[in-house]
């Protein structure tokens, strides 16, 4: 008998609409109850869902935190205690004592190996180390802030002007201010040209500052600005000023901001951390 092509492809029809009769029929359908998601419901879903990853993600491992009571380890701890009351995070605050050089013990190089604080160990990240102060607020808001109470969408305008006002405070005002600090105060000998220097860079740092804040009540986010970790990053040195300049007169908008974050329970809280001896 002839080849015939057209038959036999009607042949693997019949077989395979044969085998989804045989399928259909073990199916059962939907009770009469059953209701499809509306768009509105998977939104609350998944609200819900971010809410409850957001308190979970830790666990019951609270995180190590090693600090002293300088403008860099209160950027931590401000941090910490936002994220305490927002989310329900936990975390154990260790003191170390600084003029002991407790920092450059072996124990505490394995954990920074620059020997400064702050630091922490993360134990609900199999035991994850993270070193400089902006790193830790920047590793924190992507772990924990999961629903960007005080950070911003990753990629967007927001998150790359935020990203700007903590790298300028990162490398500029701590910097700055904390060198002023060290002549002033530490130095074995007063030398006049380092302390103007620095304290005049540090002013000058404020005055940034303040034709940023002209106008907003905060750093980075739309209209005039949000409560953000570029905020919190900048806070604990300005908040501090009085070892460069005895008021923040001459920055009226600088001085507004430092008072409503000062206001905040929270960074009271995070300012008294580590609690004294």
């Amino acid at each position: 008998m002839a080849y015939n092509p057209l038959s036999q492809e009607l042949q693997r029809k019949t077989i395979a609409i044969t085998r989804l009769a045989a399928l259909t029929s073990t199916l059962r359908p939907f009770p009469k109850s059953f209701r499809f998601a509306s768009p509105k419901s998977s939104d609350n879903m998944s609200t819900t869902t971010a809410t409850s990853a957001a308190t979970t993600e830790q666990g019951d491992k609270p995180i190590e935190f090693y600090t002293a009571s300088t403008p860099n380890g209160r950027k931590v701890s401000v941090f910490l205690e936002e994220l305490k009351a927002a989310y329900g995070l936990q975390y154990n605050a260790r003191r170390i004592t600084l003029s002991k050089n407790e920092q450059k013990e072996e124990w505490f190089i394995k954990i920074n190996p620059n020997g400064r604080i702050p630091a922490i160990v993360d134990n609900s990240n199999e035991g994850f180390k993270v070193f400089e102060s902006a790193a830790i607020l920047l590793y924190l808001a992507s772990r924990y802030d999961k629903e960007r109470k005080f950070s911003f969408e990753p990629g967007s305008l927001d998150e790359s002007e935020a990203l700007q006002w903590i790298f300028f405070s990162h490398g500029g005002i701590g910097p700055m201010q904390g060198q002023a600090s060290h002549f002033i105060s530490s130095a074995p000998e007063k030398i006049p040209y380092a302390i103007e220097r620095y304290i005049n860079e540090t002013k000058r740092l404020y005055s940034v500052l303040e034709i940023r804040l002209n106008g907003r009540e905060y750093l980075a986010g739309p209209g005039k600005g949000t409560y953000s970790i570029a905020d919190i990053n900048a806070f604990p040195w300005v908040n501090g000023h009085k070892t460069v300049t005895e008021t923040l007169d001459n920055w009226p908008s600088v001085k507004a901001w430092v008072e409503r974050i000062r206001a905040r329970e929270q960074v009271q809280t995070g300012l008294k951390v580590p609690v004294s001896a």
